[in-house]
């Protein structure tokens, strides 16, 4: 039987949105972060906040989540860092997402971000979400309409109904090593992964991972999900399809939910996000790491 995306209320398409702006139950959000690549500071990249770019031009009605700065536990040492569910709730409620509400979520450049936030939600129980395919870089190309300023929702009320284990820690993904039921996915790019790259601190990767970058199963230029059936076929040159569960990991936890969200997509049902990922495990010289032997 031919791949297909099991959850297609989950993907929200440019021409449904357009159609479906003025409900009074529908949520948009831009949900746009930046990382800005540095050399000889020490570290991996600094963040620049989507805000102006939204402010700029965004989809009409949308409203901004600011994902270090509103949706991050700052206490942490680690950008990113997925609050407790009960206090993220809270905060996306006070942002206007509620019980019974329909959410968009779009990014630019990269639809990581978007999706990020949509499993954070799905973390937290909300299954009310759906990711803009293509982002605000295809609502911009179809030349469809976009306003400056901002917007803001009322407050709502959010229930949290938390769903342990889509995001995990560094001793659960150090006890899958080995395990021949797990298949651990690196969601960075391919010099990341083989160890030639350094950007966070420990070339190299998690021990027995496999590497399946986001640009892999994006099409670059409509910058859309690819079909069902070749990222499926993507997740299976990995051996993903055979795994009973699935860890995913990237450079803080962003990346990795790209494909996390499309293994989702494909009916995987035990996937877990590292939340820390590389910014922690890569620091830490008590956990192992491998990397390709120089050529």
């Amino acid at each position: 039987m031919p791949a297909r995306y099991m959850h297609p209320e989950a993907i929200a398409d440019t021409s449904w949105l357009a159609d479906h702006l003025q409900d009074p139950a529908l949520r948009v959000f831009d949900c746009t972060t930046y990382l800005l690549y540095e050399t000889g500071t020490g570290r991996p990249y600094s963040i620049g906040s989507g805000r102006p770019d939204y402010e700029a031009a965004h989809i009409p009605g949308a409203a901004f989540l600011d994902l270090q700065g509103e949706l991050s536990d700052r206490s942490s040492p680690f950008n990113f860092t997925m609050p407790a569910p009960d206090d993220l709730a809270a905060r996306l409620a006070a942002k206007g997402i509620g019980d019974g509400h329909r959410v968009v979520l779009y990014s630019r450049k990269t639809m990581q971000w978007a999706t990020r936030v949509w499993w954070m939600l799905r973390a937290i129980g909300f299954d009310d979400a759906a990711v803009l395919d293509g982002g605000f870089d295809r609502w911009q190309a179809e030349g469809r309409p976009t306003e400056s300023g901002t917007r803001d929702y009322p407050p709502a009320r959010l229930t949290a109904r938390p769903r342990p284990g889509l995001f995990v820690g560094k001793e659960d993904v150090r006890a899958a090593i080995g395990d021949t039921g797990t298949c651990t996915i690196n969601a960075l790019a391919p010099d990341l992964h083989s160890g030639a790259n350094p950007r966070y601190g420990r070339p190299g990767r998690i021990p027995g991972s496999v590497n399946v970058p986001v640009a892999s199963v994006i099409d670059p230029a409509a910058m859309t999900f690819r079909p069902a059936e070749e990222v499926a076929a993507t997740f299976a040159a990995v051996g993903a399809d055979r795994a009973k569960r699935i860890v995913l990991y990237c450079g803080g936890g962003i990346a990795a939910t790209l494909d996390a969200f499309l293994l989702h997509q494909l009916g995987h049902s035990d996937i877990a996000v590292y939340d820390a990922s590389m910014n922690e495990w890569a620091k830490d010289a008590s956990l192992p790491m491998e990397r390709d032997e120089p050529s």
